[in-house]
């Protein structure tokens, strides 16, 4: 098969998130457990760092990988989902996983993923273990994909876990209270592994304590640290990240990383490992910045540090999938701004019609168009010099215009 038609097969296999929402989750390891098996047990051959959480565990893992760089190691990368390319979610030291290997190990072991009805999130984890264990990798970074409890990921032990915070996201999945989500998100609690918790959260803090004293568990608390580092991240939300991940590395044994690796790590995470879309600047004149934040706890950052932002006149490209609650996010919104309604290109992408209608309802005015490719061409022609574009409120915006 052609790297085309690999990723055509992987994709239409069976419903997968990123595209179908809810029916593509999985309520248990068996299929990850049955693959790992199948590929001769890759997630035990290298040394990993686990992160979970609501909002900034993408940004925390690329802080850790940058760190981890600096130190002289070689750092694999797992990160979902993409903006790009498919390529974007398997790196190591920066650099994507090459198109021939996605090829070779999807022909290689085609027969049982399509005989174990496995997800492309599922399939897209084995070949990243897979993959980091073949490379020999000194540790791996790996993201959850959603929750944790029952996420593909969950099948490793890793030496350090990090839970960034807990944010009333994926409520159909992980239940409707805060406990319930932390309650899921700390199941990448092993036994005897250190964690790191992000934030010190009143409503969730005694579930992570409970969990961390089962599995035998020291538990540290980022917020708890003193000092602040800077970092090439431009986000108001990174401060939270980077203390986090900070903290991480600071309990991880067994590997030397100083405090100009430290320092270097963060001021080098883009160069160092291509990380897109975090309020990134995309040009000045009018001045152009998206931000990938799509949920209540992450917009709420991202807008108040929008309205510091110096423009005549705020314009927002906005665009959401049909699961969000639209009543908990669309009034953090500024009324002031002028908006462009638009349909990320996925199936679950909200129609630019129903967010307008919608929108309308908070005294949020503006045109809707009927991608965000037009919508973001309207910004721009609409902008004045001194005017400022925002463009988000889902990746996968942010993804078609990057």
């Amino acid at each position: 098969m052609t790297y085309k038609e690999t990723l055509d097969w992987m994709f239409a296999q069976l419903p997968m998130y990123q595209r179908e929402g809810k029916t593509a989750f999985k309520k248990d390891l068996t299929n990850t457990l049955a693959l790992s098996k199948e590929l001769n047990f890759p997630d035990k051959k290298f040394k990993s760092i686990h992160v979970g959480g609501t909002n900034g565990k993408g940004s925390t893992s690329h802080l850790l990988a940058s760190m981890l760089q600096e130190a002289g190691y070689k750092v694999g990368l797992y990160t979902s989902p993409h903006l790009k390319n498919f390529t974007e979610r398997i790196r190591i030291n920066g650099e994507e996983i090459p198109k021939r290997k996605i090829t070779a190990f999807i022909s290689k072991h085609k027969d049982f993923l399509a005989q174990q009805k496995l997800s492309f999130f599922e399939m897209t984890v084995g070949l990243a273990f897979d993959y980091f264990a073949s490379q020999k990798v000194d540790i791996a970074i790996v993201e959850v994909g959603l929750g944790g409890r029952l996420d593909s990921t969950n099948i490793i032990t890793p030496e350090i876990a990090v839970i960034t915070n807990i944010g009333l996201d994926h409520t159909q999945f992980l239940g409707e209270t805060l406990p319930e989500i932390a309650f899921e998100k700390a199941g990448i609690i092993k036994k005897n592994v250190p964690v790191i918790i992000g934030e010190e959260q009143i409503a969730v803090k005694n579930v992570f304590l409970a969990k961390a004293a089962a599995e035998k568990a020291p538990i540290y608390f980022a917020s708890d640290e003193v000092g602040r580092y800077q970092t090439d991240l431009l986000g108001d939300y990174q401060e939270k990240n980077t203390k986090t991940a900070v903290a991480a590395i600071k309990k991880l044994k067994g590997f030397q990383v100083s405090e100009e690796n430290i320092k270097n790590g963060l001021l080098h995470v883009v160069k160092n490992t291509n990380l897109k879309g975090r309020w990134q600047i995309l040009q000045e004149h009018p001045k152009v910045i998206c931000d990938t934040a799509h949920n209540k706890e992450g917009l709420e950052i991202v807008l108040n540090q929008l309205q510091k932002e110096q423009g005549k006149q705020l314009h927002i490209v906005l665009g959401v999938v049909s699961d969000k609650k639209l009543e908990d996010l669309l009034p953090l919104f500024p009324k002031a701004a002028s908006y462009y309604f638009c349909k990320p290109n996925i199936p679950r992408g909200m129609s630019e019609a129903v967010l307008q209608e919608k929108a309308t309802a908070f005294d949020l005015f503006g045109k809707k168009y009927a991608s965000v490719e037009e919508a973001y061409k309207a910004s721009l022609r609409s902008a004045n010099q001194e005017d400022v574009i925002y463009v988000g409120g889902s990746t996968f915006v942010v993804a078609e215009i990057i």
